[in-house]
């Protein structure tokens, strides 16, 4: 990507954002918790794909991933910036495009993706991951 024109103010803010233990992965993971699901945390479902999911269930075969409606832009909360929107549409266009890339590559190697985005009720959310991994316990 072509170096971008961003204030100090911008810059700091966005090196401020987490990748990892954000509050909505936190209140997910506490909420699978107390339905008495034990996971795994960012790892790769499959070792030859460089993607990490935020919540797995290897056993289960299920991968979690808890999207912010910024950066994976969600249809209901997404924002557009209107400084440097050409580089920001860009960025979060390709962020989609490699969620499908993902989903698609881990469904066909027989794993279940769930996406969580941030905006969600992490209790729902858990209790639907919560059915999802008993379901696929019971297969195996």
């Amino acid at each position: 990507m072509t170096p971008v024109d961003t204030t100090e103010a911008t810059r700091l803010r966005m090196s401020r954002q987490r990748s990892r233990d954000t509050g909505t992965e936190l209140a997910l993971r506490r909420a699978l918790h107390a339905l008495g699901l034990r996971y795994r945390l960012h790892r790769r479902p499959l070792p030859a794909i460089r993607r990490e999911a935020d919540v797995i269930f290897t056993p289960a075969r299920v991968a979690i991933f808890i999207d912010g409606c910024f950066w994976h832009g969600c249809p209901t909360h997404a924002t557009w910036p209107k400084r440097n929107a050409d580089f920001w549409r860009a960025k979060i266009e390709k962020n989609r495009t490699r969620d499908r890339d993902t989903d698609a590559k881990l469904t066909a190697a027989g794993w279940a993706v769930v996406r969580v985005w941030e905006h969600e009720d992490p209790a729902a959310a858990a209790t639907r991951i919560h059915h999802l991994v008993t379901q696929r316990r019971l297969r195996t």
